[in-house]
């Protein structure tokens, strides 16, 4: 029985760490797709498009003031010059995506 029960415990650590790597995953990669051109790889837009767009480092003051909240609306409706992604990602990738952008700050 001892056994059983730590099978058990083993295999739901796996599958609750699969779990998690593969959200963060998917935070990089859907990142990487949609976000990076304008954002840039390290979260550090190319002059050009900084000036033309306004997109700022993602170390920038006011965009780390933003909460995760605030990040997520802002991709799902857009605003100024960054486009909606509301309909073309899910809330999963969308959450997944800013998450990911936030760690690019550190």
């Amino acid at each position: 029985m001892r056994k059983s029960a730590r099978t058990m415990s083993a295999l739901t650590a796996i599958v609750l760490l699969s779990g998690a790597v593969g959200f963060a995953q998917t935070g990089s990669a859907t990142y990487k797709i949609k976000c990076q051109s304008c954002h840039g790889a390290q979260g550090v837009p190319n002059p050009g498009i900084a000036k033309a767009m306004g997109v700022k480092p993602a170390s920038d003051p006011s965009v780390k003031s933003l909460s995760e909240a605030q990040m997520i609306a802002i991709t799902a409706n857009g605003k100024e010059k960054m486009p909606a992604f509301k309909g073309k990602l899910s809330d999963a990738e969308i959450k997944a995506s800013v998450e990911y952008f936030r760690t690019l700050a550190r």
